[in-house]
């Protein structure tokens, strides 16, 4: 009889199926035992613990429980300049330079649970708090007098509690890829960009700690193992519901905003080293589109539609994991960011541990 197989949880939470081939029984003078009868139908083998909720995995078995704490810092750094006037020649510039450094430090500590409710449907609850600041200076030259512009903001509150649900499509069986259905709604309990303090000028005195918008985002999670590897790739679709503002900003009363829907892609390989420890390598790109904003003149009562520009946001994915037990594990994440509109780093500590609980 095969040897049940064992899995290992990985960095980015992704599970790996493990294995060996078992050794032939023999007899007393050397000869392999010939196997009598019918070799009983496979079995569907169920991992321990579920996989990151942002990549969907293997579900978390019927009746099991896994709490997940997770401190996450994020950094981007800007440095900008711009110009605005006219060239006369390649040496000689008369305009006006406007020189920006930015720097933005987000420190995250959230609670996920995630319980298997069924051996295929898993529900899952993520509870955050943010914290965030921001110092920026601008610099004008070319102007009389030439002056800089320093602003230094930060914020902390509950960020955007999420709700997800993953369903097990298949079986995964005879070497065949697992498929995961994932849906995950991120509700507006964190301070939005719309809800923070400012001065009649509208320039905002702190920094929000959510979204401000309402978003349901479904997606599909294909797992590949082959030992002592598993590939793994996800495609979703982040839908951000359009909401009624009606708030004046300074001198400026907002309207409707239609945020830009998001199309997320990730793809990638996680490897064992052994039995306890695993690496991860990976890639996900958001490509996230238009915001439209509605604005009111008061005085004329005439209406305009401004639209942002779309992002590109691409990071590369570094993970490690070790595995103290069947029920604790510690999963250290690192994102580089490769494009411009990507922070620059996200640090991700994760510490999840298990228990059955009916």
């Amino acid at each position: 009889m095969a040897t049940q197989a064992q899995y290992v949880v990985y960095a980015t939470g992704l599970v790996a199926l493990l294995g060996s081939a078992p050794a032939l029984a023999q007899t007393a003078n050397g000869a392999p035992i010939q196997p009598v009868g019918e070799r009983p139908p496979e079995q569907e083998v169920q991992p321990e613990v579920q996989a990151m909720a942002e990549f969907g995995g293997v579900l978390t078995p019927r009746g099991r429980l896994v709490l997940e704490p997770e401190f996450q810092y994020s950094h981007e750094s800007i440095n900008r300049m711009t110009f605005e006037g006219v060239e006369i020649l390649s040496t000689l510039l008369i305009g006006v330079f406007t020189a920006q450094d930015l720097d933005r430090d987000s420190y995250t500590a959230s609670l996920t649970g995630r319980l298997g409710f069924t051996d295929r449907l898993e529900l899952e609850m993520k509870i955050p708090y943010v914290y965030r600041d921001e110092t920026s200076r601008v610099t004008v030259a070319e102007v009389d007098p030439p002056f800089d512009l320093d602003r230094a903001l930060s914020g902390n509150s509950l960020g955007d509690i999420e709700l997800a649900a993953h369903y097990q499509l298949n079986r995964g069986l005879n070497g065949h890829p697992f498929y995961i259905a994932n849906l995950r709604y991120k509700s507006t309990t964190g301070e939005g960009p719309f809800d923070i303090r400012r001065n009649s000028e509208g320039t905002p005195q702190e920094l929000p700690t959510g979204t401000g918008f309402h978003s349901i985002e479904p997606s599909l999670t294909v797992l590949l193992p082959s030992s002592p590897a598993v590939f793994f790739a996800n495609l979703g679709y982040v839908f951000n519901l359009e909401d009624s503002i009606n708030k004046p900003v300074g001198n400026i009363h907002v309207g409707d905003v239609d945020p830009g829907d998001a199309v997320r892609l990730s793809f990638g390989m996680a490897y064992s080293i052994n039995p306890r420890s695993s690496f991860t390598l990976g890639y996900k790109n958001d490509f996230i589109g238009k915001t439209k904003t509605q604005y009111f003149d008061p005085d004329t009562g005439a209406s305009e539609t401004r639209s942002s520009n779309t992002l590109n946001v691409g990071s590369m994915l570094l993970g490690w994991s070790y595995q103290l037990n069947r029920d604790v594990s510690i999963n250290l994440g690192l994102e580089l960011g490769i494009t411009d509109d990507a922070p620059d780093t996200i640090l991700t500590l994760r510490v999840p541990f298990g228990m059955d609980v009916f």
